[in-house]
C-alpha cells in the first residue's frame, strides 16, 4: 500500500472513532470482548497512548517511552490527541530513518502501516464493544494487514520466545489474494480462509481453528494459530 493509502485508511478509522469516543458514559463504561478487562474508555485510553508514543518516536526518530493513559476521562484524553498525531503522521517522510521495531531498513513509513492497522483493529473492537455494525476495511488493507503479521509481527514473537519455537513451517492461503509461509523449509501444513476471515483471525478477533480449512500437520497449524501470533 502507499503512503497516501496508509493515511486514508487512518483518517477514516481515526474520524469514525472519534465519534465514538464523544458517546456517553454508560456506553464507554461497555467491556470490550476482545480486550479482556478494558472497558470502551480504557480502550480510547491505550490508543491515545499509542498515538502520542508513535507520534513522538517520529518526531524524535529514536525511541521514547509510551505515556501512561489516564485512569478516568480517557476518551476524552484521546480526543485532545487526534488532531497533533494525525498532522505528525500526515507531515512524515516515509523514508526518513526513524526507530521502529520491524524489521530493516527501519523508517517512518513503518509508523503510517502500524498506525494503519492499529486503528484499523480498534476500531473493530469498539464496534462490537457498543453493538456496532462491524466495518471492513478495504481489501487491500486487510491483505496488508495480514502480511503485517506474517512478515513483521509473528516472526517477532518467535524471535522475543513469545511464542513456541517452529522447525516446519506453516503456510496461511487467502484465495484470490496470496499465500504466505511461516516457519523453515516447506510447508507441512496449511491455513486457508478468505480475506476478511483471515485479516480478523490472524489479529485474534475470531477464531481461525473454527472458521478456516487446515490441512496438513494440523496439530502444529493450530498451535501457531494459538501464537500468540501479535503482542
Amino acid at each position: 500500500m502507499s503512503p497516501d493509502r496508509y493515511l486514508a485508511e487512518l483518517a477514516g478509522s481515526l474520524d469514525r472513532l472519534c465519534t465514538l469516543a464523544r458517546l456517553p458514559e454508560h456506553l464507554l463504561a461497555r467491556p470490550v470482548p476482545a480486550c479482556p478487562g478494558w472497558t470502551v474508555d480504557q480502550l480510547f485510553g491505550h490508543v491515545g497512548s499509542i498515538e502520542r508514543w508513535a507520534a513522538a518516536v517520529v518526531r524524535e526518530g529514536t525511541f521514547v517511552g509510551e505515556p501512561v493513559p489516564p485512569a478516568e476521562g480517557a476518551a476524552a484524553w484521546f480526543l485532545d490527541g487526534v488532531a497533533p498525531f494525525l498532522q505528525t503522521m500526515t507531515a512524515l517522510d516515509p523514508g526518513t530513518a526513524c526507530w521502529n521495531f520491524g524489521p530493516p531498513p527501519r523508517t517512518a513509513g513503518f509508523w503510517l502501516r502500524r498506525q494503519a492497522h492499529e486503528h484499523a483493529i480498534h476500531l473493530i473492537d469498539a464496534c462490537q464493544a457498543l453493538g456496532l455494525e462491524i466495518p471492513a476495511p478495504g481489501e487491500d488493507t486487510m491483505a496488508d494487514g495480514v502480511d503485517e503479521v506474517l512478515t513483521m509481527f509473528a516472526p517477532r514473537q518467535l524471535r522475543l520466545d513469545r511464542m513456541p519455537p517452529l522447525d516446519r513451517a506453516v503456510a496461511f492461503h487467502v484465495p484470490g489474494t496470496g499465500r504466505w509461509t511461516l516457519g523453515p523449509g516447506p510447508a507441512v501444513a496449511t491455513v486457508s480462509a478468505p480475506l476478511s476471515g483471515m485479516y480478523l483471525g490472524l489479529w485474534g478477533r475470531s477464531n481461525l481453528e473454527d472458521t478456516a480449512i487446515i490441512e496438513g500437520d494440523t496439530a502444529l497449524a493450530r498451535r501457531v494459530l494459538r501464537g500468540p501470533l501479535t503482542p
